[in-house]
């Protein structure tokens, strides 16, 4: 004969495990749910851009029109990190001088250089200007 502790352990496994199954079971219909949106979402998406892909080569041809407004405020500055360290490099300048004559802080220099951030428009104009120096104009900055 079974003893009482045994069958009251298996009486309540039986239990939990209904339990559990009724929760998985929601949980289940929720998961389909939410796979069917997702999927819902995914194909609206790819339609959409599809559309914008089709519109961009409809106004491709209209673009440079509104191109010489952007002249109006002035060239645009290009950015390459590589390009960053080979002039300071060039200069024979540390991160933190090139820091002191940009006026900012040497660790937006470092992470300028190894591409992890970009400089804003304002710090872009002294990086440009930074390339029309030459090593005793930026020694001379630096003792200024």
């Amino acid at each position: 004969m079974a003893n009482i502790g045994t069958v009251l352990k298996d009486e309540i496994a039986r239990v939990a495990r209904k339990q559990q199954r009724a929760e998985l079971a929601q949980l289940k219909k929720s998961v389909a749910q939410y796979r069917s949106q997702i999927a819902q979402l995914k194909r609206r998406m790819l339609a959409l851009e599809q559309q914008v892909r089709k519109q961009a080569r409809g106004t491709g041809r209209a673009a440079p029109a509104a191109a010489p407004e952007d002249e109006e405020q002035g060239p645009s500055l290009r950015f390459s990190a590589k390009g960053f360290a080979a002039q300071r490099q060039r200069l024979g300048l540390s991160a933190a001088s090139v820091a002191k004559i940009l006026g900012v802080s040497a660790l937006s220099v470092y992470k300028w250089e190894s591409g992890k951030t970009r400089p804003r428009a304002r710090q872009l104009e002294a990086i440009a200007s930074l390339r029309k120096m030459g090593k005793r104009e930026a020694m001379a900055r630096l003792a200024a």
